[in-house]
């Protein structure tokens, strides 16, 4: 018998891709419900080949339902996610809200898979930011090689990353400037067409966005927390996929050769690295793909034990719906989850 799954969040970018990915992969699931708020109630989205009917969050009963994927925002999730454990049904929860709990594991299957164990505290499993999940999949392989003191990372991140609002916002901006209309700014705080603003989420005392911060405190919890990390986040104007440039300083000897040979064996990395003309991969040719690309593998001279890479990958997929997919396979997969409908 397979397993019942709902997708919360699913008239949004990343709840679409969840549906999607769900079938790709063969997901193990006998019935697949589609939930929104009351607003959305009704309206159809795709399962493969089959077309959903949106049923409202608000009057569902998770009671028999095996796993909930959430994509439906920080303050819903933290509201009903122990209501929908509390039935019975894991929470694969895909906004912040979750993530630095202790007693919640941040996953990401490449990384950490055996920090899964620990979901049964809470019924709720966390799914990273974006950003940070491509970044450790790339650190993982290289860190157990060589043990990383130091990462200084800045990310070139999709509009697609603030939502529907985010991409609608950069394609009416763009039709404006070509057609002279007036620039209309509302979900970010400048105008990110031919722009990139140097600004995601809010701002924190020590002058840090929280982007940043998140980023920092999921790689410590996700792969080490003695790892020191800085980070600047950037928005620009691509409508998918996420790049990194990330310089890393390890305790021990690494040449670019080295670790390009261990990236290209491992988990969900994918190295393009030709030194020549277009021999790297751009936001634009990873989107709809599920790997984590790495390019421009290099050493860094000015520190001992340094190496520069550039990261990119597709944000709705391995930074958000991928991932929480590869979540709910773990579990299945581990043997820890047995179907409602088999009991």
């Amino acid at each position: 018998m397979g397993y019942k799954i709902a997708v919360v969040g699913a008239t949004g970018n990343v709840g679409r891709e969840v549906l999607s990915i769900l079938d790709e992969r063969g997901f193990p699931a006998d019935e697949v419900v589609a939930l929104a708020s009351s607003r959305s109630q009704g309206t159809e989205v795709s399962y493969g080949d089959k077309t959903l009917r949106v049923r409202a969050l608000d009057n569902y009963d998770f009671a028999g339902t095996d796993i909930a994927i959430m994509s439906a925002g920080g303050d819903v999730s933290k509201s009903l996610a122990p209501k929908i454990a509390a039935k019975g049904c894991v929470v694969i929860d895909n906004s912040s809200a979750w993530r630095y709990d202790a007693d919640v594991p941040l996953i990401v299957p490449e990384v950490n898979p055996d920090a899964i164990i620990g979901f049964s505290k809470k019924n709720i499993i966390a799914n990273p930011n974006c950003s940070t999940a491509q970044l450790v999949v790339a650190l993982k392989p290289l860190h157990d090689k060589a043990k990383i003191k130091r990462v200084v990372v800045s990310t070139y991140q999709s509009v697609s990353g603030a939502g529907k609002e985010g991409a609608d916002e950069l394609f009416t901006q763009t039709r404006a400037v070509f057609v002279s209309d007036p620039l209309e700014t509302s979900k970010f705080t400048k105008r990110i067409a031919f722009n990139v603003i140097p600004h995601i989420d809010v701002f924190l005392d020590d002058g840090s966005t929280k982007e940043e911060w998140k980023l920092v405190a999921e790689t410590k919890k996700i792969l080490d927390k003695s790892i020191k990390l800085t980070a600047t986040a950037v928005r620009v104007p691509v409508f998918v996929g996420h790049a990194e440039a990330v310089n890393i300083e390890f305790e021990n000897e690494i040449t670019a050769d080295e670790a390009r040979d261990i990236l290209r064996e491992a988990p969900g990395c994918l190295v393009i690295d030709k030194r020549e003309d277009g021999g790297y991969i751009t936001p634009y040719e990873c989107a709809g793909e599920d790997a984590t690309f790495i390019s421009r593998i290099r050493e860094d001279s000015t520190v001992e034990n340094g190496l520069n890479l550039w990261v990119v990958a597709d944000n709705l997929r391995k930074g958000a719906a991928l991932n929480a997919v590869q979540i709910a396979e773990l579990l299945v997969n581990r043997g820890l989850l047995k179907a409602k409908s088999a009991a």
